[in-house]
């Protein structure tokens, strides 16, 4: 796969010179490169209690992400998924370690243990007060007599910052990390495995699989398991995380382990918030990337419980950009539209026939969602059956408050209906085409003339007219056809869909900026929407 690298030796050290070149001169950098990548706050004095944490790299923006005022004194960077080297942990012990001592955050992973350890006992022979923590807070496993570190250790980056910062001395701070080590928890889980600079994807995980209780190494899961939506995919964590939450407040991280969208993560994040199993679960960091496994598709949740003291260290403010924050988790808050926009409610009537149509419709455009989504792939972002369809299940569960006996009302209703539950273009299109030709009727046009009146405004507004690769070369010849007959609009609806497919250039929509080789020989989709729409009410009727 393709990567924005220039080489998989120099990888790291230009990432750390990427993190420097933006710090705005908070940071710097030992000058042992490569061997040695240690990443240190510029303002340091040595005054008070230095924090060192680091490991392998592929876990941005931990480690040096979190090196300043608050936080982390000092990062130790290793090459990619690899334990730095006991030489470079020492360097940075050395660089920011003064009288008061230093503390040393290492995730519980065999590398980490020894090379801290033994640069802590070396560090020590120099006279230097160095203290060590080691974070567990990985649940996967749950008989496993050393669990990893993953997430969680940022809480421990963050309680020991604060405390550092207030000038609390090395045995509180230390206390305190322990403290909040054994009282925490955190489980991640992937649909993806990553992909390490350099080396061949392992794709293990099958199509309509997740893996549960994953490491940030690429390592295995504890098991797959099968993949519904976001919903489960969050109880599914909640449910291994759940003993773990007790009575009281609590905090819960939520970790993008790389590759998961900022829309997937809003998504898991009212999840989360609205679970029954996270009840006791009072506030939230993030959702970020915060200790991730390059470019996994996974997230993780780790949770601790709350006291003021620990409250107050996690909310202690930092300016630092990887650092969300705290925040209470609250219920949605709610203000009801401006006057205006909440459109006046139609006196709902019925005609069972009118009924029969509309709900076809609708069935008609949701089940043509995925086809309509690959053939707008290949000229836009895919989305015009989701979009067609969205609407088309919004209007279905209408029914029931529309004017059926009514056709001027219920034109205008639909397009009230569309503007509210359609989105992009093709929702402010066909609103349009609907009030307009609600307009027609009122003024005495029949329907076949009104919806004319209605593809005439449309025309007008959107600046599209037939032969511009759009919905209006199958719209228009289904319409002008209509008085002949559903068969005969449904005919001349196919043949305009056809003709989309021999146009090169689009002159209206999204398809105007795709080049003329991704246009040719496929139909414009909402050309083809139409088309399936007219065929499929001649069919029915």
């Amino acid at each position: 796969m393709a990567q924005f690298i220039n080489d998989r030796e120099t990888l790291v050290t230009d990432a750390i010179d990427g993190v420097l070149a933006s710090a705005g001169g908070a940071l710097c950098r030992l000058d042992g490169y490569p061997h040695i990548k240690v990443v240190c706050r510029t303002d340091w004095d040595k005054s008070r209690v230095a924090l060192i944490s680091g490991g392998g790299s592929g876990h941005e923006p931990a480690h040096a992400g979190f090196v300043g005022q608050g936080m982390l004194t000092a990062a130790v960077c290793g090459e990619v998924f690899a334990s730095p080297s006991v030489d470079a942990v020492l360097a940075g012990i050395l660089a920011v370690t003064g009288p008061a001592g230093c503390l040393l955050i290492v995730k519980n992973y065999t590398g980490d243990r020894l090379n801290f350890g033994l640069a802590a006992e070396r560090a020590r022979a120099f006279g230097l007060k160095v203290s060590m923590v080691v974070v567990d807070d990985d649940i996967a496993l749950p008989d496993l007599p050393q669990p990893r570190g993953v997430a969680g250790t940022l809480f421990v980056h963050k309680i020991a910052g604060a405390l550092a910062e207030a000038g609390a001395d090395l045995a509180a701070i230390t206390k305190a990390a322990q403290a909040a080590i054994a009282n925490m928890a955190s489980i991640g889980k992937s649909l993806d495995t990553c992909t390490v600079p350099g080396s061949a994807k392992e794709n293990r995980i099958a199509v309509g699989m997740a893996e549960l209780g994953l490491g940030i190494h690429g390592e295995a899961g504890v098991e797959q398991v099968a993949f519904k939506d976001a919903k489960n995919a969050m109880d599914l964590v909640l449910e291994k995380l759940e003993p773990k939450i007790g009575t009281g407040p609590h905090v819960a991280l939520l970790n993008n382990l790389g590759a998961t969208t900022p829309l997937e993560m809003s998504i898991l994040t009212q999840e989360l918030a609205t679970s029954a199993r996270a009840k006791n679960i009072q506030y939230l960091i993030g959702p970020a990337p915060l200790m991730t496994s390059l470019d996994m598709h996974g997230f993780s949740v780790s949770v601790l419980p709350l006291d003021n003291s620990t409250k107050a260290h996690l909310d202690a403010p930092v300016d630092l950009a990887a650092w969300p924050g705290m925040k209470a988790i609250t219920p949605v808050p709610l203000r009801p539209l401006p006057d205006g926009l909440s459109p006046i409610q139609p006196i709902p009537s019925e005609n069972a026939k009118t009924r029969a149509i509309l709900a076809q419709c609708c069935d008609l455009l949701i089940a043509a969602e995925t086809d309509l989504n690959t053939l707008d792939a290949k000229s836009g972002d895919g989305d015009t059956g989701s979009t067609l369809a969205t609407a088309a299940r919004a209007l279905k569960e209408a029914l029931d408050r529309l004017p059926l006996a009514d056709a001027t009302q219920l034109f205008r209703a639909v397009s009230n209906e569309l503007s509210q539950t359609m989105g992009g273009s093709s929702g402010v299109i066909l609103a349009i085409f609907f009030g307009a030709t609600g307009d027609a009727c009122a003024s005495g046009k029949p329907t076949a003339k009104a919806l004319l009146a209605g593809l005439d405004r449309i025309s007008q507004v959107g600046g599209a007219g037939k032969g511009d690769r759009t919905m209006i070369d199958a719209l228009d010849p289904a319409l002008r056809a209509l008085p002949e007959g559903l068969q005969a609009a449904a005919h001349a609806a196919r043949a305009g869909a056809a003709a989309t497919a021999s146009m090169g250039r689009a002159k209206a929509g999204r398809a105007s900026y795709v080049p003329e080789e991704n246009l040719l020989g496929h139909n414009d989709p909402g050309a083809e929407a139409v088309a399936r729409l007219f065929e499929g009410l001649a069919k029915a009727m």
